[in-house]
C-alpha cells in the first residue's frame, strides 16, 4: 500500500540491501469510488486522495533521485474536465499533475498521464463503461494504450491526455451546462458548431405550423399543447411509457434526467419546435411547466400581432359589467362595444358586412349622445334594457 509511509519505506530498503536500484518508477495506484461532492465526507475524501497524494509523496521521499531516469504518474480524465460522482478522485489526480509540473528539475524524465478509462480489467465497472460510452467515452485498448505511454516518455510535455472520445457524443454533453473553453478549439468540436442545426432540417416549415396552431389558441390552451409536446419528448428520451405520467411541475432531474439525455431532449424539442434552444435550456427551465412558458415566448412573439382575451379575462369582464348598475354609463358604453362587435363578427361569419356609411352614422350618434340619448339608443335601437 504506497499510502503507507512504513511499507513503501520496508520495500526501498528491502531493495537496497540486495543491491538493487530503481531507475524508473510508474505510480499506477488508486481508489476508485463513486460519490458526489456534496455527500463525501472528509473521511472518505481522505482515502481516495491518499492512493495518489501520499504515494507520491513516499516515492519521492525514499527513491534516490541520482538513480531515478523516469517517473511516470497514472492521472486520469476526471482531473481534467470532470467525472460525475468523482470529485475526491479527480482532486487527487489533479494533485499528481501538479506534483508533476513542480517537481525540482533533474535528470529524470517525468510524466503525469490523464488516461480514459482502461479496458482489460481497469478500475471502471461494466455499468459505468456503459454509461461513459454513451458520451462518448470509450474505454482504452491496451496497446494504442501503450503506445501513447511511449510517446508520453519519449516526448517532451509534463502533463498529457490520453483518452478514446468521440468528440461529436461528448461536447454536446459536457458543453450542454455552459461554454467549454478547453475543448472549444479541439478540430472535432469546432466542426460541429460550423455543422448543421437539428432544427436547420425543415426547421422553418415546423416552426410556422406550430405558431399557426398556437395562434388559434387562448394563451391557457397554448401552454397546455407546448407542455404536452415537452412531456411527450422527455418520455420518449428516458423510455416511460406514458407522457401523462411526467408531472408538469415536477424538474428534469427529479424524472431521471442528466447530461445527456437533457441533450437529447434539447435535439427532440428543436426537432418538433423548429427553434434552435441553447445546449443548457432544460437546466435553465428545470420543468415541463417552465420550459413551456420559455417556449411559448419564443413561439407566440411572432405568432400573432395581437392575443385574443382568455375566457379568464373574459370572466373578470363580465363579473365587473354585473357589479355596476344598470344604468351606470360606463356599463352602458362596454354594453354597446360588445353588441357592435357581435354584429361585426356575425357579419363577417355570414360573409356580408355592414355598410361603411352605416357603422359610421351609428360610431358619431355613439360619440357626441348624452347619458339620456344613450339610454334611448339602448331601449329603441339595441332592446336591451
Amino acid at each position: 500500500d504506497v499510502a503507507d509511509r512504513d511499507a513503501v519505506a520496508a520495500v526501498v530498503a528491502g531493495l537496497r540491501r540486495d543491491g538493487e536500484t530503481v531507475p524508473a518508477v510508474v505510480h499506477t495506484a488508486g481508489v476508485g469510488r463513486l460519490n458526489p461532492v456534496s455527500v463525501v465526507g472528509t473521511d472518505e475524501l481522505a482515502d481516495v486522495v491518499a492512493g495518489k497524494t501520499a504515494g507520491a509523496r513516499h516515492l519521492d521521499e525514499f527513491l534516490d533521485p541520482d538513480d531515478l531516469e523516469l517517473v511516470v504518474y497514472f492521472s486520469s480524465i476526471a482531473a481534467v474536465w470532470g467525472s460525475g460522482g468523482q470529485g475526491a478522485y479527480a482532486a487527487g489526480n489533479a494533485f499528481l499533475d501538479a506534483w508533476a509540473q513542480s517537481r525540482p528539475a533533474g535528470r529524470a524524465r517525468v510524466v503525469s498521464v490523464n488516461w480514459g478509462p482502461w479496458a482489460g480489467g481497469g478500475m471502471v465497472s461494466d455499468d459505468h463503461a456503459v454509461a461513459m460510452s454513451r458520451r462518448g467515452v470509450s474505454l482504452l485498448d491496451r496497446e494504442p494504450a501503450m503506445a501513447a505511454l511511449r510517446a508520453a516518455i519519449t516526448g517532451d510535455g509534463t502533463v498529457l491526455t490520453v483518452a478514446d472520445v468521440d468528440w461529436a457524443r461528448f461536447a454536446p454533453v459536457f458543453a450542454s451546462a455552459r461554454p467549454r473553453p478547453l475543448i472549444a478549439d479541439l478540430p472535432e468540436v469546432a466542426a460541429q458548431h460550423a455543422g448543421a442545426d437539428p432544427a436547420a432540417d425543415g426547421g422553418d416549415e415546423v416552426r410556422t405550423g406550430l405558431r399557426k396552431r398556437l395562434a388559434d389558441l387562448t394563451a391557457a390552451e397554448q401552454n397546455r399543447l407546448l407542455v404536452d409536446l415537452i412531456r411527450t419528448a422527455a418520455a420518449e428520451v428516458i423510455g416511460h411509457d406514458s407522457p401523462y405520467a411526467l408531472e408538469a411541475d415536477r424538474p428534469f432531474r427529479d424524472l431521471g434526467f442528466d447530461s445527456l439525455t437533457a441533450v437529447e431532449l434539447r435535439g427532440r424539442l428543436a426537432k418538433e419546435t423548429g427553434l434552435s434552444p441553447a445546449s443548457s435550456v432544460v437546466f435553465d427551465y428545470p420543468t415541463p411547466q417552465a420550459l413551456a412558458e420559455h417556449l411559448r415566448g419564443e413561439l407566440v412573439s411572432e405568432a400573432s400581432v395581437q392575443e385574443l382575451p382568455t375566457v379568464e379575462e373574459l370572466d373578470e369582464l363580465e363579473a365587473a359589467l354585473v357589479r355596476r348598475d344598470t344604468d351606470d354609463l360606463g356599463r352602458v358604453r362596454v354594453t354597446m362595444r360588445l353588441h357592435r362587435l357581435l354584429e361585426r363578427l356575425g357579419a363577417a361569419d355570414r360573409g356580408a358586412g355592414e355598410r361603411p356609411d352605416e357603422a359610421a352614422e351609428v360610431a358619431d350618434r355613439l360619440r357626441v349622445a348624452s347619458n339620456q340619448e344613450l339610454f334611448d339608443l339602448v331601449d329603441r335601437d339595441l332592446g336591451l334594457s
